[in-house]
């Protein structure tokens, strides 16, 4: 094992520097939402976690997973923006909120997905359902298949639309999970979740999202309420190239939601911060190499290194390279020959593979004969 050589400045910041210091408490938010779970985008962190693996009743909180499923059926070109689907009795006759849909009329895709997503229209998600998977039901296990492939294993969905039903519930880390990935793998889509307003059959309705209209910076994404569910909500924010996910359930009032929304996000900007730990490629140790043409290899990682930390917390860290021995030749470029290890406190270690940044021929017989005599002789290598 050898210990990290890292005297070059980093993103602005010596590692050399980063020595342990006193543990600082990690940064906590009190909020009155019974269910919490706050992440940063770029990294995953967890901030907040407050009975975040509980089963909840989501209320419309569910329809990011209908707006999910939608959205890939355009990502693959299974639907289009101006398709024209049918309204149905059962989606003209459902209760709750509602875009208002004409009984027996045809609605375009892109206005059924606004009157969804601004509006929280129920009858925009039966609509949608039953034509492009041909019913509910089907529609539903689409749902629940991709919640198991998202690793949502707190959630499942009994309809489309998130009317009370017993056996629909999900959690407020699956949801972070949900957001996370509604916003990675369709940014094309994803500028609906913003829009603050949608007029639809002479009705306009605006977004019950809080925070669009109080938070220049907030673009998504749902909220949710029934008597059962309390207030909630799902939102994200984008603050100088770092996005954060918050996800709270359970408020009392609809201004407790639209408080506590802003309170929570503002002390997760406030308190973390994402730090550029290394940049992929460049040189940050040498491994020694065993019977190598040369003694060592330059290392580096293949991708940069990024974590969330309590600002300030950068002085609790520790970094090192560790390898398991001299690294036998021949030696490829970009063959993993140790790893960097980042530890801090209250969070488990994050290990990354460390590559060669070039090739270590073997030596020659005579050469191997000169490496070992030395050895003997003097218990070095190079």
């Amino acid at each position: 094992m050898s210990p990290m050589r890292f005297p070059a400045v980093i993103a602005g910041l010596c590692l050399a520097c980063w020595l342990p210091a006193a543990h600082a408490a990690m940064p906590t938010v009190d909020t009155t939402a019974r269910n919490a779970y706050v992440i940063d985008f770029n990294t995953g962190a967890v901030l907040l976690d407050k009975n975040g693996d509980a089963r909840i009743p989501p209320a419309s909180m569910s329809k990011l997973m209908t707006e999910y499923i939608v959205f890939s059926y355009l990502k693959q070109g299974r639907a289009t923006l101006n398709d024209m689907l049918p309204v149905s009795e059962k989606a003209w006759r459902t209760q709750g909120s509602k875009m208002f849909v004409p009984l027996g009329g045809k609605v375009r895709l892109e206005d059924l997905l606004q009157g969804m997503i601004v509006q929280s229209g129920n009858d925009a998600c039966i609509v949608l359902a039953e034509g492009l998977a041909g019913s509910t039901d089907a529609f539903v296990k689409l749902m629940n298949d991709k919640a198991k492939e998202l690793g949502m294993t707190g959630s499942h969905f009994a309809n489309v639309d998130g009317l009370p039903d017993p056996d629909e519930y999900m959690t407020t880390h699956d949801l972070a999970i949900l957001a996370r990935h509604l916003i990675t793998d369709f940014p094309e889509y994803y500028h609906y979740d913003s829009q603050k307003e949608f007029a639809f059959n002479g009705i306009k309705q605006g977004n019950r999202n809080p925070l669009l209209y109080t938070d220049s910076t907030a673009d998504g994404l749902k909220t949710g309420h029934t008597d059962e569910a309390g207030y909630c909500l799902t939102a994200s924010a984008l603050r100088n190239g770092r996005r954060v996910i918050e996800v709270l359930a359970g408020m009392d009032t609809m201004q407790a939601r639209a408080d506590q929304g802003r309170t929570v996000l503002d002390w997760a900007f406030r308190e973390f911060d994402d730090y550029t730990i290394a940049k992929a490629g460049t040189v940050i140790d040498h491994a020694p190499v065993w019977m190598g043409q040369a003694g060592q290899v330059p290392v580096a990682i293949a991708h940069d290194v990024v974590i969330t930390l309590p600002r300030g917390g950068r002085t609790a860290m520790k970094v090192a390279a560790v390898y398991d021995g001299p690294v036998p030749a021949p030696v490829t470029a970009g063959q993993a020959v140790g790893k960097l290890t980042i530890t801090t406190p209250d969070a488990a270690p994050i290990e990354v593979p460390l590559v060669a940044t070039q090739a270590v021929q073997p030596l020659s017989a005579f050469g191997r004969m000169a490496f070992n005599a030395a050895y003997l002789l003097f218990g070095r290598h190079n």
